[in-house]
């Protein structure tokens, strides 16, 4: 059995999401101009758009493994999906935070970083453009009653953004556009200033 690089795609949502997963340094990143994603990433135990399962048992490995990197913060990824099983420095455009479980569903929080790719994906962003994010990693596959089934000899290696998910309804919100930090009177101005205007 011979081991090939394995991606999967999933779609990034450009809508925003709620404040409360956002850290008190997420949030002072987002004021500072910052931009953060985060949604679905992976989905275990589900034919994906490339005809490909992931048991949940191989993945859940895996995402712990994974974990020691985004501690590390050396949990980066590309801009595209390259074809190869490094990670090319030149290209990286996002630096994953966190990730968690909610059922089946990997979902994660992605800081776009202000590098030459992390720019061009926050034009994208900003232009409405919908993103996805993939999988990247090595492994092997088995058929089995019409299903491909990943094997226990994957490797994840990255998540990185695309424009062609393979792994239907996971969307990436954009975090907050702006921290909004209004006291009563500032909101009571502003609703004057509204009324005023009609």
């Amino acid at each position: 059995m011979s081991k090939s690089l394995l991606r999967e795609f999933y779609e990034l949502c450009p809508n925003g999401l709620c404040e409360d997963i956002l850290t008190e340094s997420d949030k002072h990143f987002i004021k500072q101009g910052g931009m953060m994603l985060s949604g679905v990433i992976q989905r275990a135990d589900a034919r994906n758009g490339n005809g490909r399962i992931y048991p949940h048992s191989v993945l859940s490995r895996e995402m712990n493994t994974y974990k020691q990197l985004v501690q590390e913060r050396r949990a980066l990824g590309e801009l595209d999906h390259p074809d190869q099983s490094v990670i090319n420095l030149r290209n990286v455009s996002h630096l994953v935070t966190e990730t968690w479980w909610n059922g089946n569903d990997v979902m994660g929080k992605i800081q776009v970083l202000n590098t030459p790719s992390g720019q061009v994906l926050r034009e994208l962003i900003n232009a409405n453009v919908k993103i996805g994010i993939s999988s990247r990693g090595t492994g092997s596959v088995r058929e089995s009653r019409g299903e491909t089934i990943v094997e226990d000899d994957f490797n994840l290696i990255c998540f990185d953004i695309v424009s062609e998910p393979s792994t239907h309804g996971a969307f990436m919100f954009q975090e907050n556009k702006k921290i909004v930090t209004e006291n009563k009177q500032t909101k009571l101005n502003n609703l004057i200033q509204d009324l005023l205007k009609k």
